[in-house]
C-alpha cells in the first residue's frame, strides 16, 4: 500500500522548517526502513502553506507545477542548512468567518490523493489542521514559533536560533551604547510571551527586560536606571518584547492592519519607552526593532537537531495513525499531544518563578 504525505509550513518563516522537511522526506522514503513497514510513501512539497491547498487546482498541470513541488531525498538532502522555507509560507486561513474557504481545502486534498496533511506551523497554522482532522483529514502537526508559546511542548523550533541572534545583535550593540554612554532598548518579537526577550535578555546581559507577562511601570524603569548612575557602567542595554504594556495602557499598534487570524500588527514599544527615559532622566536614548531580522539567517545546532526529531517523529505518529496530534519534546523525549489540547492555551512566563518583578529582569534564584 502506498500513501501520499503533504507537508505545508504556515505563518512566519524560521529556521528548522527546511530541517523537519528534509527529514519528514527522508524518514519516509528510506529504503532499509520501508523493508520493515507495511506501508510505502511518496511525498510532496505544498507551495505557500494553506494558501497552497486553497488556490491549487488539481486539474490544471500549471497550477499544480505552481503549487506542489515533489520531494524526494535528492531533493531535500541539503535543506536542513538553511533559514526560511523553501516551500514558501503564508498567513492563509481556510476557516477565515470572512471567506470560509475549508470545503475547498477538502475537495482538493481528496482530488490529489493526499492521505496525510503534516503541518509546521505555530497555533493559528496547527488550529487549521484540527479543524480539517474533525472534517475527516488525516493532519500531523509540528510545532514551529520563534516565540516558543505553544502549549504542550517544551520547544518549537525557530526559538534557538532566534535568541541566537538577539544575543548576537546586543553584543554588537555594547560598543556603540559605551562608546556614546547611551541607553539603547531593543525590542524583540513576542505578542503575548516573553520567552524570546526574557532569554535573550538573560543571554545578552541586559539590564532591564520588559515583557508581556508583567505590565511594566515607567518611573520604577527610571528609577533602576537612575541607581545605576555613576556606577562604572556608562550605558544600559533594556529589552523589550512587543507586546510588553506600560501599567493602565494597551500594547502598541504598528499600523490598523489585520491579518486572516484576526492578529494586529504590534510595534512602536520600544520608542516609547526610549522616549520617556529620555523625557524623565535625560539620558541619551535610543531604539532598535530587532524585527524580521530575528526569524533569518542559518538554524543553530539545536534547531537542526529538533528539526530532524520532529520529522522522524511525525513519519512514526503517520505508520501508527496518531492523527490529529503534534510532536512536542516534553522532559527531553519527544513524544505527541492531541492538537485540541494546544489551542487557545499559549505557554507564557511564570512571573512567579522566572520573572523579578522588583529588577524587571530574570530571577537571580532558582529555588
Amino acid at each position: 500500500m502506498k500513501q501520499k504525505i503533504a507537508v505545508l509550513t504556515g505563518g512566519g518563516d524560521c529556521p528548522g522548517l527546511n530541517g523537519a522537511v528534509k527529514w519528514v522526506t527522508k524518514s519516509a522514503l528510506d529504503s532499509k526502513l520501508a523493508e520493515k513497514r507495511s506501508v510505502s510513501f511518496e511525498v510532496i512539497g505544498i507551495a505557500e502553506g494553506w494558501r497552497g491547498l486553497v488556490e491549487v487546482d488539481p486539474d490544471d498541470p500549471k497550477s499544480c507545477d505552481r503549487y506542489l513541488k515533489h520531494l524526494d531525498q535528492e531533493i531535500v538532502r541539503t535543506w536542513d542548512r538553511y533559514g526560511g522555507t523553501n516551500l514558501g509560507t503564508s498567513r492563509t486561513n481556510p476557516f477565515s468567518p470572512k471567506n470560509d474557504r475549508s470545503d475547498k481545502v477538502v475537495e482538493n486534498i481528496k482530488k490529489l490523493g493526499i492521505d496525510v496533511v503534516v503541518a509546521l506551523g505555530g497555533e493559528d497554522t496547527l488550529g487549521v489542521a484540527y479543524k480539517l482532522h474533525k472534517l475527516g483529514v488525516k493532519t500531523v502537526g509540528i510545532p514551529k514559533t520563534i516565540d516558543n508559546d505553544l502549549t504542550g511542548t517544551d520547544y518549537s523550533l525557530g526559538f534557538d536560533t532566534a535568541v541566537n541572534v538577539i544575543m548576537e545583535e546586543i553584543d554588537r550593540l555594547r560598543t556603540t551604547a559605551g562608546s556614546h554612554s547611551r541607553i539603547f532598548v531593543v525590542e524583540t518579537m513576542g505578542r503575548h510571551a516573553g520567552w524570546l526577550a526574557l532569554h535573550g535578555g538573560e543571554c545578552s546581559g541586559a539590564y532591564i527586560i520588559l515583557i508581556p507577562e508583567h505590565m511594566f511601570d515607567m518611573d520604577r524603569v527610571c528609577e533602576l536606571l537612575q541607581e545605576r548612575k555613576g556606577r562604572e557602567i556608562n550605558y544600559s542595554i533594556i529589552v523589550v518584547s512587543e507586546g510588553a504594556k506600560p501599567s493602565g495602557q494597551h500594547e502598541f499598534l504598528r499600523d490598523s492592519k489585520v491579518d486572516e487570524f484576526g492578529h494586529s500588527s504590534l510595534g512602536g514599544i520600544a520608542s516609547f519607552v526610549a522616549g520617556e527615559i529620555e523625557k524623565q532622566t535625560g539620558f541619551e536614548s535610543r531604539h532598535l526593532i530587532l524585527s524580521h531580522l530575528q526569524r533569518g539567517g542559518t538554524p543553530s545546532a539545536r534547531d537542526r537537531l529538533m528539526a530532524r526529531w520532529f520529522g522522524i517523529a511525525a513519519v512514526d505518529m503517520i505508520i501508527n495513525e496518531d492523527f490529529g496530534r503534534m510532536v512536542s519534546l516534553v522532559r527531553g523525549e519527544i513524544t505527541s499531544v492531541p492538537m485540541k489540547e494546544i489551542l487557545h492555551k499559549l505557554k507564557l512566563v511564570d512571573v512567579a518563578k522566572q520573572y523579578d518583578t522588583e529588577r524587571y529582569n530574570g530571577r537571580r534564584s532558582i529555588m
